[in-house]
């Protein structure tokens, strides 16, 4: 008994070295390699045509869905002499984005394009769609994937004269978007004749459609058991407070759980977004997309997961109540930001060293503060190594709190971003006031 004691004990003191070591060594590679950012911030992606070219497609992201910046554009055209009005976007089952879009004023076709990355496009292919009735017009297609599985096109069909458009949807039969055969066209029942740019979401069982009504130029609401319906309608004419001649319907569901809307205010060439938090029955004020309204129409919204990156505001130390924004692409500090989002940054692993960080602009999606010879700059990353490294940034315990944070330039760590009569730096810390001015505290929005 003794001896089987004695084994026990040897075993758990090699067992408790072993542990010790490994807690050892993990607390060693947590303080050489911190954790720079933790949260994943969802990103929007816009599919759009604009007011000076409806052959084109450009493609603009968000970090919160209200703010756009240019991620290409253009960033498509079609073959031939069609145009690329309406693009809906949507990520299919083998990793590629693909949009379906509205190939002219006239005729039976959609087209659809795919994307490996959201930047570089390639025709894949017309859909000719044919009913009972002929088809004049093919406007406005919208993907739509089901809970079952099934990708289904809903697009708005004209018999002639740009009138009479119904609600239609068709389905693939496959999951080869390049090589599918879809179903024939299907009426979403109770949805009268002449609706036009219908989109279709799903909670629960419950199909939810926002539909343009061509006759009084509102955008209205009806909900359905099924997909082809029969629908009924729940809000018609101006019941959500948005007005009439508004037109193209698109909805995200938000990281909070309310449903976004965007439409075309297409009479007074605005663009405009308003936003729900209980199921669709009540909406807010509507608001214009800053910096897109009067540019971008009719387009649709992909949300998807993005990289990690804790979105933060960085006040200064010796100037209370003052943050870090960008101003006409100059990085400075103010006490009053208007937008607020000029001062919110994405703090993300380190373009040219991970062990780093970078300062990506919430509002300007692909922008980064940059050194440009001492001074820092929003600029949009162009892939280069320099931008790379004028782009990272070291974080350290703050040079005049401990408790806060100082941002040393990754590959010249004697400059420290500090500001300098408003204006952000990159400069060498000397002086008990510089140490001041290189330091700032991160704050959650």
């Amino acid at each position: 008994m003794l001896t089987k004691r004695k084994r026990r004990a040897q075993r758990w003191g090699k067992h408790r070295a072993v542990l010790l070591l490994t807690l050892g060594l993990l607390m060693i590679f947590t303080i050489t390699f911190p954790i720079t950012v933790k949260a994943t911030t969802s990103v929007y992606t816009m599919t759009a045509f604009t007011n000076t070219s409806e052959s084109n497609m450009y493609i603009y992201e968000s970090y919160n869905a209200k703010h756009y910046g240019l991620l290409k554009g253009p960033a498509y055209t079609p073959p031939a002499a069609d145009l690329i009005r309406d693009p809906s976007i949507m990520k299919h089952t083998d990793g590629l984005y693909y949009v379906v879009y509205t190939t002219n004023w006239s005729g039976n076709t959609v087209g659809i394009a795919s994307s490996p990355d959201k930047m570089n496009w390639t025709f894949v292919r017309n859909i000719t769609l044919s009913t009972t009735t002929p088809i004049a017009h093919t406007w406005a297609p919208e993907w739509f994937k089901d809970t079952n599985g099934s990708v289904n096109i809903i697009v708005s069909l004209s018999p002639g004269n740009y009138e009479d458009f119904k609600p239609h949807v068709i389905t693939a039969s496959g999951n080869n978007l390049a090589s599918t055969t879809w179903s024939a066209p299907a009426v979403l029942t109770g949805l009268a004749s002449n609706y036009i740019d219908t989109f279709v979401v799903k909670t629960g069982s419950t199909y939810h459609a926002f539909t343009k009504n061509e006759t009084t130029k509102y955008i209205e609401y009806a909900t359905s058991n099924s997909l082809k319906g029969p629908y009924t309608f729940k809000g018609t004419g101006n019941w959500a407070g948005w007005g009439s001649w508004v037109e193209g319907p698109a909805l995200i569901q938000l990281d909070n759980g309310s449903w976004r809307i965007y439409f075309d205010g297409y009479a007074d060439h605005k663009y405009y977004y308003s936003d729900s938090a209980d199921n669709f029955q009540s909406w807010s004020g509507k608001q214009e997309i800053a910096g897109l309204s009067g540019m971008v129409r009719h387009m649709t919204v992909l949300k998807e997961s993005g990289q990690p990156g804790d979105i933060r505001k960085l006040e200064s130390f010796n100037v209370p109540g003052s943050f870090i924004r960008h101003y006409n692409y100059q990085a400075r500090i103010d006490a009053s930001v208007s937008p607020a989002e000029d001062a919110q940054f994405r703090i993300v692993p380190g373009l040219a060293n991970a062990m780093g960080i970078s300062f990506e602009a919430m509002n300007y999606p692909g922008y980064f503060l940059r050194n440009n010879n001492g001074n820092v700059v929003l600029v949009k990353n162009d892939g280069t190594a320099a931008f790379r490294n004028d782009a990272t940034f070291k974080r350290v315990n703050g040079l005049a709190n401990a408790n806060w944070s100082s941002y040393s330039l990754f590959n010249n760590p004697n400059l420290y971003l500090r500001h300098y009569d408003q204006v952000l730096r990159l400069q060498p810390v000397v002086t008990a006031l510089d140490k001041s001015d290189a330091t700032f505290r991160e704050i959650t929005p």
